[in-house]
């Protein structure tokens, strides 16, 4: 019997389970997919918002600032890249600036600090690739861009330091109350818990409304996106959005914390909630919408692109829906843009919700810091020779887009959660994310994987499941 089950292991998933580990409790996270981070975290902006567009008292709102506000706290105790680079959202008609100035209203309720209105001029100044067309933008200096990934691994790293379970390929397949709380069955057995966090992303209203009489549903807002290489990095140092729509904050360019170029998204609801397959026509119109605000984008330069799903639950005032839906059953359903930059003031509440329902202790000996996989490109060359002769990994290099050696991508194996695919590999250190996108390196980060886990090269996978990336021998299969 578990005190607590969090079913989903994306980035609020682990934002609650992190904030969970603090208290004398048994806590264990549930995941469908092979690793931590496989559904909306993996793809998305990267973007912590800083506030300005969410419905003021709405829990959009609420959350969204708070979280931004903790953001750099938690990069400095768990270790990831973090960087408060500011945003402009962009006029081009004058007569939408009234738009422009109630969005700055709005975020002055919501309690964003420092907003201000740039004539286009001033905007243009800051940023010399903007359009000419911009008559006006709004200055958020609060908002910041984080690696997604990095993020997630380094909440569900600090937690399960700190004790909690995960069991991934684990998908929950009904759930049901019990006297003493919830029975979840699964593909892999059945857990008994006496409280639940429901942070399952595109799948959350399904198991809500086994559980609960209001149903909800949830339509997979589908977003596409273009990455450029790191040579397009310095075209932006903000993060340029236009006036937001009734689909969301529109199309955005960004520079990345990882020094890349993203373009992206674009918004289309869709009937699947595996849909990340990307099309011609969503790219297209990513790279042109883009175009409005950073005119002659080097579309040449465009190394990988890629689709994410976003939650989006429909009803007459859209917003996230949290708290105790029935006794014991907590939700964190719905949680679209700006669900990174709220993940970890949502993580938050969760588990001080959980933990005062169940009247737990807080532990006296909870770690709340965490080290990150070394960047040894951010290293001076002395760092990097100490690190050599401590372990002489560290001097082979694998990837040679990225310069990532295979002690860190050992490192990434061997953590807690640690990856166990080429895409967990790939997210945790970057190995197989350059120009080549892989086309180098992905066969030595086999052979690495391979040699760790003890498996065969034939069993290994690109993502978990059917994923295999070889069938036998060449001689052998032909």
């Amino acid at each position: 019997m578990y005190d607590v089950v969090i079913v989903g292991a994306g980035v609020v998933g682990c934002a609650a389970a992190r904030y969970l580990s603090r208290y004398q409790l048994r806590v264990c996270v549930l995941e469908k997919a092979e690793d931590v981070c496989c559904g909306t975290s993996k793809a998305n902006s990267a973007i912590v918002h800083a506030g300005f567009d969410a419905v003021p008292g709405s829990n959009k709102a609420k959350y969204n600032v708070r979280g931004n506000a903790m953001m750099e706290g938690l990069s400095r105790e768990l270790d990831f890249p973090f960087r408060r680079n500011g945003s402009l959202v962009l006029c081009f008609q004058q007569g939408d600036i009234p738009r422009l100035e109630a969005l700055c209203e709005n975020g002055a309720k919501n309690g964003v600090p420092g907003l201000q209105i740039l004539t286009g001029d001033e905007a243009r100044a800051l940023e010399p690739a903007l359009s000419d067309s911009v008559v006006a933008a709004l200055w958020a200096p609060s908002g910041g861009i984080v690696c997604p990934f990095n993020l997630t691994y380094a909440l569900a790293e600090n937690a399960a330091a700190n004790g909690v379970e995960f069991f991934f390929d684990t998908e929950v397949q009904s759930v049901s109350h019990t006297d003493s709380g919830f029975l979840l069955k699964t593909g892999k057995g059945s857990f008994e818990t006496r409280l639940v966090i429901n942070a399952a992303g595109v799948m959350s209203d399904l198991l809500h409304n086994q559980v609960c009489a209001e149903q909800v549903n949830i339509v997979p807002r589908r977003g596409q996106y273009c990455l450029f290489d790191k040579c397009d990095g310095n075209l932006v140092s903000r993060t340029i959005f236009q006036l937001p729509g009734k689909m969301g904050k529109g199309v955005l360019v960004t520079p990345t914390v990882h020094g890349n170029l993203l373009v992206g998204p674009t918004a289309e609801d869709i009937p699947e909630r595996d849909g990340t397959n990307t099309t011609a026509a969503g790219l297209e119109t990513a790279l042109s919408t883009a175009a409005l605000s950073v005119p002659n984008l080097p579309v040449r330069d465009v190394i990988t692109s890629f689709a994410g799903l976003r939650a989006h639950i429909v009803r007459e005032n859209v917003d996230f829906l949290v708290g105790e839906s029935v006794e014991g059953w907590f939700d964190l359903c719905g949680i679209e843009s700006p669900g990174l930059s709220a993940a970890p003031a949502l993580g938050q509440d969760a588990a001080d919700w959980a933990a005062g329902k169940l009247q737990a202790a807080e532990k006296a000996d909870f770690i709340p810091t965490r080290k990150g996989i070394v960047d040894l490109r951010a290293l001076s060359m002395e760092e990097r020779r100490e690190y050599i002769a401590q372990d002489a990994a560290y001097g082979n290099i694998i990837c040679r887009c990225e310069e990532i050696s295979e002690g860190e991508i050992v490192d990434a194996i061997r953590r807690v959660p640690g990856a166990k695919s080429l895409d967990g590999v790939k997210r945790r250190t970057r190995a197989g994310m350059g120009r080549c996108q892989g086309g180098f390196c992905a066969p030595r980060v086999m052979e690495i994987l391979s040699r760790e886990l003890g498996v065969s090269p034939t069993e290994l996978t690109k993502s978990g499941g059917a994923s295999r990336l070889l069938s036998g021998k060449t001689k052998e299969v032909f």
